[in-house]
């Protein structure tokens, strides 16, 4: 059998096994609110000490959030002197393990700003974070214009994650990009649209550097200065929108 043939036959294995994925969930917030069937809101500051906060200044509200024209809007408001966003997620109500699970976004602009499309292990209350593991999707802070961060919170790496990459993408703040990640059993894979900008494959699998063989859940929100946002906040900016157009999970 020459090469060509092979390639041939190689190439058809693998479009048969794209086409074997199948979509089993799509949000493309199409209604006049938030489906509390498939969303939690969380309401709180960004203390360390609740468990999720990193000092960032926002307060997270039920009033920082619309649907409008089929996309997710979070604004990020300055009002008097206080900070205020909406942060939610999908815990107990929709929780995925392994597949491809994208989402397609178009970023605020401003210093001291920090969206983020994230996931977290569905064992978040029992083994506490980083044990449940962590999905950075996609981060961006308006501080580092044109970069795109991916990240891995494991027991193993713990806060300041060495299962990272920072890319730099000159275009990454006009329009909307689509976010995704491809994850197997043995590693995962990370997009920015069609480019591929990170794997994390570790050697040694265990609890404490591959907690990623359960179900985790989604988690969007904007945030405001912070650890990883910045001291500084640009007021001139505000209010700024976080959109996301859709979510879809592959398997």
């Amino acid at each position: 059998m020459n090469k060509f043939i092979i390639i041939l036959l190689l190439s058809e294995v693998v479009l048969g096994q794209q086409t074997k994925r199948k979509l089993v969930w799509e949000e493309n917030f199409d209604g006049k609110t938030l489906n509390d069937k498939v969303w939690n809101i969380e309401i709180g500051d960004g203390c360390p000490n609740c468990g999720w906060g990193n000092n960032e200044r926002q307060l997270y509200t039920n009033q920082n959030h619309k649907l409008e024209d089929g996309n997710l809007i979070i604004t990020a408001k300055k009002e008097g002197d206080k900070y205020t966003s909406t942060r939610i997620n999908t815990k107990s109500k929709k929780e995925f393990r392994y597949g491809r699970l994208e989402a397609r976004a178009k970023l605020p602009l401003g210093n001291g700003l920090w969206p983020a499309f994230w996931m977290l292990g569905s064992n978040f209350f029992e083994a506490r974070w980083p044990k449940c593991g962590e999905i950075d999707i996609l981060e961006y802070v308006g501080r580092e214009p044109h970069t795109v961060f991916t990240t891995l919170h494991t027991q193993d790496s713990y806060g300041n994650s060495i299962n990272t990459k920072k890319t730099q993408i000159p275009n990454i703040e006009e329009g909307y990009h689509l976010y995704a990640i491809e994850w197997t059993k043995d590693k995962i894979d990370f997009f920015v649209d069609t480019d591929l900008i990170y794997t994390f494959q570790p050697e040694i699998k265990n609890e404490n550097t591959w907690p990623y063989d359960k179900p985790f859940y989604f988690l969007i929100n904007l945030a405001i200065g912070g650890n990883f946002g910045g001291s500084e906040v640009d007021d001139t900016v505000l209010p700024q929108d976080f959109i996301v157009d859709f979510i879809k999970v592959y398997q």
